[in-house]
């Protein structure tokens, strides 16, 4: 199989959302594979790679495919002044590009590949081999649903379960019709809301987030990008003497956890892309709910995003205002709480750990 061609695979093995995607899925990880079945380094074979092995190969070398001449390159590619056919697909400074990023940090971050731990990190002897369930997905025979199939036997045995829901979550972001995606409400209700990771998150903090950290749930708004309004209850607001006005500047989300002893407005932000909670946005907000008389106890704010690996949280996150909560859609039981312990004294990590198991 051709590098092109497993660069490909990648793309399907590893899709949006895939952890370490980034050092998985470009081309010098696509070449370091084609490298590695090039000369059988699959583990159990006896036969391993080192860099050398990627950034020695060539174009004229790939398509000699006889196995003696690729078990001569597997040999004659690690010794020293070894001179290549045709132009080699490196230099030799992408040695640490190799090990590093694609390989420690990717297929075998991943259990793609592994690493030879009985030879010492500063031996330049092969040490890399792939996974043989991996390798094994780049069989040319193997195509269509057979290898959807094996793809998804594959991440289901390697992938955590929060990458696999990153991964689906993502999915339903990116292959939304026309009508978009229904969205269910804890009354029982049900609205539509366009497709995109917008959407996707706006979905999963209504339907995940509200039931699993509210014990009364209720929504109280929804919009969409350009401020469409997908849910507006102007009965609850009243009663809450709450002023929730379209021309002000409102979050993507209100949530009410509607339990007497555990009231709370929840406002939230929805981040695909940039606008967190930060200071200054929180205090808008909270001026909102100070009109209704509700005080700081009675008042959360909330930024959700997709996933930690996502450029909006690696983006956003620095700027986040504190006593507010960070919200990942993939990891929908984990929640981040920035807290800010001025007013509290010198509090312990013990009096912070308010959360037991039973």
């Amino acid at each position: 199989m051709a590098w092109h061609e497993i660069h490909q695979r990648l793309s399907l093995i590893f899709p949006d959302g895939s952890p370490f995607r980034q050092y998985c899925a470009r081309e010098i990880a696509a070449k370091t594979v084609f490298a590695m079945m090039y000369v059988g380094a699959v583990d159990g074979s006896g036969r391993a790679v080192a860099p050398k092995h990627v950034y020695r190969m060539s174009d004229d070398q790939a398509a000699r495919t006889s196995e003696a001449e690729r078990l001569a390159y597997g040999t004659d590619a690690q010794k020293a002044g070894f001179v290549g056919r045709g132009t080699a697909w490196y230099a030799d400074t992408t040695r640490e590009p190799i090990r590093d990023e694609t390989l420690r940090n990717g297929l075998i971050a991943v259990g793609a590949a592994r690493d030879d731990k009985l030879i010492a990190t500063t031996s330049s002897k092969p040490r890399y081999t792939l996974a043989p369930d991996f390798a094994a997905l780049f069989d040319p025979s193997v195509t269509g649903e057979a290898l959807d199939r094996e793809i998804k036997k594959w991440q289901a045995a390697h992938l955590s379960a929060a990458a696999l829901a990153t991964i689906s979550l993502y999915r339903a972001g990116a292959v939304g019709d026309a009508s978009g995606m229904t969205i269910h409400f804890p009354s029982g209700e049900t609205r539509r809301m366009g497709s995109g990771l917008s959407s996707v998150i706006a979905k999963a903090v209504i339907e995940e987030f509200a039931p699993r950290f509210l014990a009364q749930p209720a929504v109280l708004w929804v919009s969409e990008s350009g401020r469409k309004v997908v849910q507006r209850d102007d009965t609850l607001a009243r009663r809450l003497n709450l002023n929730i006005d379209p021309a002000r500047s409102l979050p993507d989300v209100i949530l009410v956890d509607a339990d007497p002893e555990k009231f709370l407005i929840v406002f939230v932000e929805i981040v695909a892309t940039d606008g967190p909670i930060t200071s200054l946005r929180r205090g808008e907000l909270m001026a909102i709910a100070a009109e209704g008389g509700f005080g700081e106890d009675r008042v959360a704010f909330v930024t959700a995003y997709l996933e930690r690996d996502h450029a909006a949280f690696k983006k956003t996150f620095s700027s986040l205002a504190w006593n507010s909560f960070a919200w990942l859609a993939s990891d929908p039981q984990h929640i981040v709480a920035l807290m800010d312990t001025t007013n509290v004294g010198r509090a312990k990590l013990h009096d912070l750990l308010t959360v037991r198991k039973d």
